[in-house]
Protein backbone atom coordinates (compact mmCIF):
# COMPACT_ATOMS: atom_id res chain seq x y z
CA UNK A 1 0.00 0.00 0.00
CA UNK A 2 2.84 2.39 0.90
CA UNK A 3 4.60 1.83 -2.35
CA UNK A 4 1.31 2.51 -4.48
CA UNK A 5 0.97 5.63 -2.45
CA UNK A 6 4.54 6.78 -3.38
CA UNK A 7 3.62 6.36 -6.82
CA UNK A 8 0.67 7.91 -6.86
CA UNK A 9 1.91 10.73 -5.19
CA UNK A 10 5.33 11.00 -7.81
CA UNK A 11 2.94 11.38 -10.34
CA UNK A 12 0.84 13.33 -9.35
CA UNK A 13 3.23 16.07 -8.88
CA UNK A 14 5.74 15.67 -11.10
CA UNK A 15 3.90 15.89 -14.26
CA UNK A 16 2.89 19.17 -13.72
CA UNK A 17 4.48 21.79 -16.47
CA UNK A 18 4.89 25.28 -16.03
CA UNK A 19 3.74 26.96 -12.77
CA UNK A 20 1.73 28.96 -15.56
CA UNK A 21 -0.20 26.52 -16.81
CA UNK A 22 -2.39 25.57 -13.23
CA UNK A 23 -5.61 27.46 -12.67
CA UNK A 24 -5.62 30.04 -9.85
CA UNK A 25 -7.76 28.57 -6.94
CA UNK A 26 -10.65 30.21 -5.77
CA UNK A 27 -12.15 32.11 -2.26
CA UNK A 28 -14.70 29.51 -2.61
CA UNK A 29 -12.81 26.41 -2.37
CA UNK A 30 -11.68 27.52 1.27
CA UNK A 31 -13.24 28.36 4.27
CA UNK A 32 -11.99 31.65 5.92
CA UNK A 33 -10.94 31.20 9.54
CA UNK A 34 -13.84 32.74 10.56
CA UNK A 35 -16.54 30.66 8.29
CA UNK A 36 -14.62 27.47 9.72
CA UNK A 37 -14.95 28.58 13.46
CA UNK A 38 -18.46 29.39 13.04
CA UNK A 39 -19.31 25.83 12.13
CA UNK A 40 -16.71 24.11 14.23
CA UNK A 41 -17.57 26.25 17.19
CA UNK A 42 -15.50 23.54 19.79
CA UNK A 43 -12.86 24.73 17.50
CA UNK A 44 -12.95 28.19 19.01
CA UNK A 45 -11.56 27.92 22.44
CA UNK A 46 -9.34 25.62 21.76
CA UNK A 47 -7.69 27.89 19.13
CA UNK A 48 -7.54 30.55 21.89
CA UNK A 49 -5.62 28.35 24.60
CA UNK A 50 -3.35 27.03 21.69
CA UNK A 51 -2.24 30.58 20.98
CA UNK A 52 -2.22 31.81 24.30
CA UNK A 53 0.34 29.04 24.82
CA UNK A 54 2.32 29.79 21.76
CA UNK A 55 2.74 33.37 22.91
CA UNK A 56 4.54 31.95 25.71
CA UNK A 57 7.29 29.44 27.55
CA UNK A 58 7.48 26.29 26.35
CA UNK A 59 5.47 23.62 28.10
CA UNK A 60 7.45 20.72 29.47
CA UNK A 61 6.16 17.50 27.80
CA UNK A 62 4.99 14.60 29.40
CA UNK A 63 5.10 12.31 26.37
CA UNK A 64 7.22 9.02 26.47
CA UNK A 65 10.55 8.59 25.54
CA UNK A 66 9.42 7.95 22.10
CA UNK A 67 11.27 9.91 19.46
CA UNK A 68 8.96 12.37 17.10
CA UNK A 69 10.05 12.10 13.33
CA UNK A 70 9.18 14.79 11.30
CA UNK A 71 9.66 15.37 7.58
CA UNK A 72 9.83 19.44 5.98
CA UNK A 73 9.41 19.65 2.51
CA UNK A 74 9.76 23.58 2.24
CA UNK A 75 9.68 25.97 -0.69
CA UNK A 76 12.44 28.08 1.10
CA UNK A 77 14.78 29.06 -1.75
CA UNK A 78 13.70 32.82 -2.02
CA UNK A 79 15.20 35.62 -0.36
CA UNK A 80 12.12 35.78 2.34
CA UNK A 81 13.55 34.05 5.35
CA UNK A 82 10.22 32.88 6.48
CA UNK A 83 11.11 29.09 5.56
CA UNK A 84 14.42 29.31 7.29
CA UNK A 85 13.20 30.43 10.42
CA UNK A 86 10.24 28.22 10.50
CA UNK A 87 12.82 25.30 10.80
CA UNK A 88 14.88 26.95 13.63
CA UNK A 89 12.06 28.08 15.94
CA UNK A 90 10.49 24.62 15.29
CA UNK A 91 13.87 22.83 16.81
CA UNK A 92 14.40 25.27 19.74
CA UNK A 93 10.75 24.65 20.78
CA UNK A 94 10.95 21.06 20.37
CA UNK A 95 14.30 20.96 23.00
CA UNK A 96 12.85 23.40 24.98
CA UNK A 97 10.06 21.62 25.81
CA UNK A 98 12.20 18.28 26.05
CA UNK A 99 10.56 16.76 23.30
CA UNK A 100 12.88 13.71 21.61
CA UNK A 101 12.80 14.12 17.47
CA UNK A 102 13.91 13.37 14.58
CA UNK A 103 14.37 15.90 11.53
CA UNK A 104 14.70 15.62 7.79
CA UNK A 105 14.60 18.89 5.96
CA UNK A 106 14.40 19.74 2.07
CA UNK A 107 13.64 22.95 0.60
CA UNK A 108 12.65 23.92 -3.01
CA UNK A 109 12.45 26.89 -5.30
CA UNK A 110 8.69 28.12 -4.59
CA UNK A 111 6.35 27.69 -7.57
CA UNK A 112 8.74 25.76 -10.02
CA UNK A 113 9.98 22.71 -8.41
CA UNK A 114 6.40 21.39 -8.15
CA UNK A 115 7.73 17.81 -9.58
CA UNK A 116 10.78 18.09 -7.10
CA UNK A 117 8.75 18.29 -3.98
CA UNK A 118 6.94 15.27 -5.29
CA UNK A 119 10.35 13.49 -5.30
CA UNK A 120 11.19 14.19 -1.84
CA UNK A 121 7.61 13.77 -0.49
CA UNK A 122 8.24 10.16 -2.01
CA UNK A 123 11.53 9.67 -0.29
CA UNK A 124 10.41 11.12 3.04
CA UNK A 125 7.19 8.83 3.25
CA UNK A 126 9.33 5.86 2.71
CA UNK A 127 11.08 6.43 6.03
CA UNK A 128 7.42 6.55 7.88
CA UNK A 129 7.79 9.62 9.83
CA UNK A 130 5.08 10.60 12.60
CA UNK A 131 5.07 14.48 11.11
CA UNK A 132 5.02 15.55 7.33
CA UNK A 133 5.09 18.87 7.16
CA UNK A 134 4.53 20.59 3.49
CA UNK A 135 2.55 23.56 1.98
CA UNK A 136 -0.16 23.89 -0.37
CA UNK A 137 -0.18 26.68 -3.09
CA UNK A 138 -0.79 25.08 -6.41
CA UNK A 139 -4.03 23.04 -7.56
CA UNK A 140 -1.51 19.72 -7.86
CA UNK A 141 -0.70 20.20 -4.44
CA UNK A 142 -4.50 19.31 -3.37
CA UNK A 143 -4.48 16.06 -5.25
CA UNK A 144 -0.83 15.17 -2.75
CA UNK A 145 -2.43 15.77 0.13
CA UNK A 146 -5.44 14.46 -0.60
CA UNK A 147 -3.54 10.77 -0.98
CA UNK A 148 -1.83 11.61 2.18
CA UNK A 149 -4.60 12.24 4.32
CA UNK A 150 -6.50 9.25 2.99
CA UNK A 151 -3.83 6.52 2.65
CA UNK A 152 -1.10 7.36 5.27
CA UNK A 153 -1.04 7.47 9.17
CA UNK A 154 1.81 10.42 9.15
CA UNK A 155 0.29 13.43 10.63
CA UNK A 156 -0.06 16.02 8.12
CA UNK A 157 0.49 20.11 8.74
CA UNK A 158 0.66 22.39 6.05
CA UNK A 159 2.74 25.40 6.37
CA UNK A 160 1.43 28.88 5.16
CA UNK A 161 -2.38 28.16 4.54
CA UNK A 162 -4.87 28.83 7.66
CA UNK A 163 -7.96 28.37 5.43
CA UNK A 164 -9.23 24.79 5.52
CA UNK A 165 -9.96 23.33 1.97
CA UNK A 166 -13.83 22.49 1.95
CA UNK A 167 -13.07 19.77 -0.20
CA UNK A 168 -11.37 18.09 2.09
CA UNK A 169 -14.39 17.83 4.27
CA UNK A 170 -14.12 16.13 7.50
CA UNK A 171 -10.91 14.99 6.87
CA UNK A 172 -8.87 17.75 7.52
CA UNK A 173 -5.11 17.33 7.74
CA UNK A 174 -3.58 17.32 11.67
CA UNK A 175 -2.88 21.05 11.44
CA UNK A 176 -3.12 24.25 9.30
CA UNK A 177 -0.39 26.77 10.11
CA UNK A 178 0.55 30.02 9.44
CA UNK A 179 -0.68 34.27 9.31
CA UNK A 180 -3.60 35.18 7.58
CA UNK A 181 -2.77 36.22 3.64
CA UNK A 182 -6.46 38.13 3.58
CA UNK A 183 -6.33 39.29 7.43
CA UNK A 184 -2.30 40.51 6.38
CA UNK A 185 -3.23 42.08 3.03
CA UNK A 186 -6.19 43.75 4.59
CA UNK A 187 -3.40 45.64 7.14
CA UNK A 188 -1.97 46.85 3.93
CA UNK A 189 -5.39 48.14 2.00
CA UNK A 190 -6.15 50.43 4.82
CA UNK A 191 -2.72 52.03 5.03
CA UNK A 192 -2.91 52.41 1.29
CA UNK A 193 -5.96 54.28 1.39
CA UNK A 194 -4.99 56.43 4.07
CA UNK A 195 -1.84 57.46 1.81
CA UNK A 196 -3.63 57.79 -1.29
CA UNK A 197 -7.21 59.64 0.15
CA UNK A 198 -7.71 60.78 -3.46
CA UNK A 199 -7.17 57.84 -4.90
CA UNK A 200 -4.09 56.84 -7.29
CA UNK A 201 -3.33 54.45 -10.39
CA UNK A 202 -1.74 51.34 -9.11
CA UNK A 203 -0.63 48.20 -10.59
CA UNK A 204 -0.36 44.54 -8.95
CA UNK A 205 2.26 41.71 -8.70
CA UNK A 206 0.95 38.20 -8.04
CA UNK A 207 3.35 35.39 -7.26
CA UNK A 208 2.82 32.63 -9.63
CA UNK A 209 -0.95 31.20 -10.16
CA UNK A 210 -2.16 29.88 -6.89
CA UNK A 211 -3.33 30.01 -3.26
CA UNK A 212 -1.18 32.68 -2.16
CA UNK A 213 -1.56 34.79 -4.84
CA UNK A 214 -5.07 34.84 -4.67
CA UNK A 215 -5.25 35.11 -0.81
CA UNK A 216 -2.93 38.27 -1.54
CA UNK A 217 -3.44 39.90 -4.94
CA UNK A 218 -7.50 38.75 -4.70
CA UNK A 219 -8.08 40.39 -1.91
CA UNK A 220 -6.54 43.49 -2.44
CA UNK A 221 -8.01 43.42 -5.84
CA UNK A 222 -11.28 43.49 -4.53
CA UNK A 223 -10.81 46.33 -1.54
CA UNK A 224 -9.26 48.30 -4.25
CA UNK A 225 -12.54 47.79 -6.63
CA UNK A 226 -14.71 49.37 -4.41
CA UNK A 227 -13.03 52.45 -4.24
CA UNK A 228 -13.52 54.05 -7.84
CA UNK A 229 -10.53 56.12 -7.42
CA UNK A 230 -8.31 53.50 -7.15
CA UNK A 231 -7.84 52.53 -10.93
CA UNK A 232 -5.67 49.44 -11.78
CA UNK A 233 -3.53 50.36 -14.79
CA UNK A 234 -1.70 46.73 -15.08
CA UNK A 235 -1.40 43.07 -13.09
CA UNK A 236 1.68 40.43 -13.62
CA UNK A 237 1.99 37.04 -12.85
CA UNK A 238 5.29 36.97 -11.77
CA UNK A 239 6.63 34.27 -9.30
CA UNK A 240 8.11 34.62 -6.19
CA UNK A 241 10.96 36.32 -8.83
CA UNK A 242 13.41 39.05 -8.20
CA UNK A 243 14.29 39.44 -11.31
CA UNK A 244 11.05 39.07 -13.00
CA UNK A 245 9.53 41.26 -10.94
CA UNK A 246 12.34 43.87 -12.20
CA UNK A 247 11.55 43.20 -15.39
CA UNK A 248 7.51 44.04 -15.28
CA UNK A 249 8.07 46.72 -13.08
CA UNK A 250 10.10 48.55 -15.83
CA UNK A 251 7.89 47.69 -18.44
CA UNK A 252 5.35 49.44 -16.29
CA UNK A 253 6.49 52.23 -14.83
CA UNK A 254 7.52 52.86 -18.99
CA UNK A 255 4.03 52.11 -19.82
CA UNK A 256 2.29 54.27 -16.85
CA UNK A 257 4.22 57.41 -16.01
CA UNK A 258 1.36 58.72 -13.60
CA UNK A 259 1.27 55.46 -11.58
CA UNK A 260 1.96 55.60 -8.15
CA UNK A 261 2.53 52.38 -6.32
CA UNK A 262 3.26 48.73 -7.45
CA UNK A 263 1.37 46.22 -4.73
CA UNK A 264 3.72 43.44 -4.09
CA UNK A 265 2.52 39.87 -3.07
CA UNK A 266 5.47 38.51 -1.61
CA UNK A 267 9.12 39.92 -0.50
CA UNK A 268 11.34 38.96 -3.95
CA UNK A 269 8.57 40.58 -6.02
CA UNK A 270 8.86 43.89 -3.92
CA UNK A 271 12.66 43.51 -3.84
CA UNK A 272 12.35 43.52 -7.19
CA UNK A 273 9.61 46.46 -7.81
CA UNK A 274 12.36 48.58 -5.58
CA UNK A 275 14.80 47.79 -8.34
CA UNK A 276 13.10 49.00 -11.16
CA UNK A 277 12.04 52.06 -9.55
CA UNK A 278 15.79 53.08 -8.62
CA UNK A 279 17.05 52.08 -11.93
CA UNK A 280 14.07 54.64 -13.53
CA UNK A 281 15.16 57.05 -10.10
CA UNK A 282 11.68 57.02 -9.27
CA UNK A 283 12.37 56.94 -5.67
CA UNK A 284 9.69 58.92 -3.75
CA UNK A 285 7.16 59.00 -6.45
CA UNK A 286 6.31 55.13 -7.09
CA UNK A 287 5.98 53.44 -3.81
CA UNK A 288 5.49 49.37 -3.15
CA UNK A 289 4.80 47.06 0.02
CA UNK A 290 6.76 43.68 1.56
CA UNK A 291 4.62 40.89 2.49
CA UNK A 292 6.12 39.19 5.91
CA UNK A 293 8.78 41.31 7.67
CA UNK A 294 11.15 39.39 7.28
CA UNK A 295 15.05 40.93 7.67
CA UNK A 296 15.50 41.79 4.12
CA UNK A 297 12.28 43.53 3.94
CA UNK A 298 12.89 45.35 7.43
CA UNK A 299 16.44 46.58 5.93
CA UNK A 300 14.63 48.10 2.94
CA UNK A 301 12.48 49.68 5.43
CA UNK A 302 14.92 51.51 6.90
CA UNK A 303 16.59 52.74 4.21
CA UNK A 304 13.19 54.56 2.87
CA UNK A 305 13.40 51.86 -0.24
CA UNK A 306 10.14 50.08 0.95
CA UNK A 307 6.90 51.97 2.59
CA UNK A 308 5.48 49.35 3.95
CA UNK A 309 4.89 45.38 4.64
CA UNK A 310 2.66 43.63 7.04
CA UNK A 311 5.17 41.86 9.63
CA UNK A 312 4.29 38.30 10.72
CA UNK A 313 5.47 37.45 14.28
CA UNK A 314 7.47 34.76 12.31
CA UNK A 315 8.88 32.00 14.93
CA UNK A 316 5.48 31.82 16.04
CA UNK A 317 4.69 29.45 12.91
CA UNK A 318 7.40 27.12 14.21
CA UNK A 319 6.18 26.79 17.70
CA UNK A 320 2.57 26.30 17.32
CA UNK A 321 3.62 23.23 14.86
CA UNK A 322 6.31 22.55 18.01
CA UNK A 323 3.53 23.02 20.44
CA UNK A 324 1.07 20.88 18.02
CA UNK A 325 3.91 17.77 17.91
CA UNK A 326 4.33 17.81 21.86
CA UNK A 327 0.92 17.68 22.77
CA UNK A 328 -0.05 14.82 20.17
CA UNK A 329 2.95 12.75 21.61
CA UNK A 330 2.11 13.29 25.40
CA UNK A 331 -1.60 12.49 24.38
CA UNK A 332 -3.41 15.11 24.24
CA UNK A 333 -4.24 15.53 20.25
CA UNK A 334 -7.59 16.63 20.97
CA UNK A 335 -5.83 19.92 22.53
CA UNK A 336 -4.72 20.76 19.26
CA UNK A 337 -6.72 22.86 17.17
CA UNK A 338 -7.30 22.61 13.49
CA UNK A 339 -6.29 25.77 12.17
CA UNK A 340 -3.17 28.20 13.87
CA UNK A 341 -3.01 31.75 12.82
CA UNK A 342 -0.08 34.22 14.06
CA UNK A 343 -0.61 37.51 15.24
CA UNK A 344 0.34 39.91 12.59
CA UNK A 345 1.63 44.08 12.54
CA UNK A 346 1.66 46.86 10.14
CA UNK A 347 5.47 48.27 9.89
CA UNK A 348 5.87 51.38 7.99
CA UNK A 349 9.37 53.07 7.27
CA UNK A 350 7.93 56.42 9.41
CA UNK A 351 8.86 53.84 12.33
CA UNK A 352 12.23 54.23 14.18
CA UNK A 353 14.63 51.93 15.28
CA UNK A 354 13.61 51.11 18.67
CA UNK A 355 10.48 50.14 17.40
CA UNK A 356 10.95 47.78 15.01
CA UNK A 357 13.90 46.46 16.99
CA UNK A 358 11.01 45.55 19.85
CA UNK A 359 8.98 44.04 16.99
CA UNK A 360 12.02 41.90 15.83
CA UNK A 361 13.09 40.80 19.24
CA UNK A 362 8.93 39.32 19.25
CA UNK A 363 8.72 38.54 15.68
CA UNK A 364 12.29 36.28 15.75
CA UNK A 365 12.26 35.12 18.97
CA UNK A 366 13.84 31.64 18.50
CA UNK A 367 15.60 32.43 15.10
CA UNK A 368 17.64 35.56 15.50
Amino acid sequence: MLRILLIALCIAVSTVGSINSVSASRFEDYWTVEEFLSLNVEQVALSETFSIAVRKEARTTNSSNAVAKIAVVYPGLQVSDYWRRSIVSLEKRLQEAGQKYELITHFTKPGESVGEQGQKLGEFLAQEPDYLIFTLNVNRHKNVIRKLLARSSTQVILQNITTPLKEFSALQPFQYVGFDHALGTGLLVERYFELFPNGAEYAIFYGPKGYVSDMRGGTFLQAMQKNKNMVLKDSYFVGFNREKSREAALEVLKTHPNLKFIFSASTDIALGVIDAVEEMGLQGKVITNGWGGGSAELEALRSNKMTLTVMRMNDDNGVAMADAIVLAQSGSKNKVPTIYSGDMVLVDSDMNDLEIEALKKRAFRYSE
